[in-house]
């Protein structure tokens, strides 16, 4: 039995213009007042898609959100955490290493801000994330010994597509990196990713994956998609998501979301 769905926001839940339709929002608030959870996953922070968990109403003593793909799973009443899943700033050396040897920007986030860094090229990522979020400017040998919740590059595709071709085997074997976007590649603890996060708060409901439909269109919404009982591909969606993926839905500019979810839960909607 179906008790939560799972969202990805961009190209998924959000239309292209980055906005939840009105047939999406009030599908969404109906299942929810019906008793199932709806949680966001996303990889940016709760502070910057605030505006979405107040236009579904997701604000139930209940209601989490997954952030930072996964690493953070936060209380939306309070903001406080669930769970959380990081790296030291030994751990992302590697990335750094590899970033300035071929000329490659960084960005490095905690979980509060982001830390571009100055001595390697400019990145895209502050307007790309569009948020209120901090960037402070920082050199990697000036960050303090915390946990970071992920790396990131943010330039053109055709640099992203050469990044990836070149990974250092001590990169690619040893952490979870994910094409978010065409111009946003991450890089993530190994342990960590969107059906992470979403184990650990299904387990706190005393839920499984069988519990779970899952909606996405991207690299970082295979685990979700794959582990839920019911994963649902955008029409838009990257072909390897809808290869994972067991149904298949409208794109995010035609309600795909809603028009899944309605036919679904048909007994609800009569």
């Amino acid at each position: 039995m179906i008790k939560m769905i799972a969202l990805d926001l961009d190209n998924t839940l959000l239309t292209s213009d980055k906005t939840i339709s009105k047939v999406n929002e009030n599908e969404l608030k109906k299942l929810h007042q019906a008793g199932i959870k709806v949680v966001l996953c996303t990889g940016r922070p709760i502070n910057a898609i605030w505006k979405f968990i107040e236009q579904l109403g997701l604000d139930d003593e209940d209601d989490y959100t997954i952030t930072f793909n996964g690493g953070l799973v936060v209380h939306n009443r309070d903001k406080a955490e669930l769970s959380r899943i990081g790296m030291s700033k030994k751990q992302l050396e590697p990335f750094f290493t590899y970033a300035k040897e071929k000329g490659y920007p960084l960005d490095i986030l905690d979980f509060k801000q982001v830390y571009p860094m100055s001595e390697l090229n400019p990145s895209i990522y502050h307007q790309m994330l569009a948020a209120k979020m901090d960037f402070i400017p920082t050199k990697f040998n000036d960050l303090s010994d915390k946990l970071y919740s992920k790396a990131i590059m943010a330039t053109t595709p055709k640099i992203l597509d050469e990044v990836v071709a070149n990974m250092p085997k001590s990169i690619s074997e040893n952490y979870h990196i994910v094409r978010s976007q065409d111009r946003i590649l991450e890089f993530l603890p190994a342990n960590s990713d969107k059906a992470a996060g979403l184990e650990k708060l299904l387990h706190h409901f005393g839920w499984d994956f069988s519990n779970l439909m899952a909606f996405g269109d991207a690299e970082n919404d295979a685990g979700m998609l794959e582990h839920a009982k019911v994963g649902v591909a955008m029409e838009n969606a990257i072909p390897a998501i809808k290869k994972i993926a067991n149904a298949e839905t409208l794109s995010n500019d035609q309600d795909g979301v809603a028009v899944f979810l309605k036919n679904y839960f048909k007994t609800l909607n009569s």
